[in-house]
């Protein structure tokens, strides 16, 4: 993607999707509220472990974004499934 901030602008409102999605599955409560909040904080972890290895070893911040919207796809096909 050519211009960053307009990445960055798309990543924020995808992941708007999936916080809606995740906040309609937490709210029917059970076992899949609980799966999915368990799930949600274990892959905010990983993305964040494997966005500071990207920096560190050279990546771009627009490879960073790239990866957290790949992963923000993953989820909103997951979550409308």
């Amino acid at each position: 993607m050519s211009n960053p901030f307009y990445a960055a602008f798309l990543l924020a409102l995808e992941a708007q999707k999936v916080v809606e999605l995740r906040l309609v599955r937490i709210a029917w409560g059970g076992a899949e509220a609980q799966a999915e909040m368990v799930s949600m904080v274990g892959e905010k972890v990983v993305a964040a472990m494997e966005a500071a290895n990207t920096l560190m070893t050279g990546g771009s911040h627009d490879d960073v974004i790239t990866r957290y919207r790949d992963l923000v796809a993953a989820n909103v096909r997951r979550l409308t499934a």
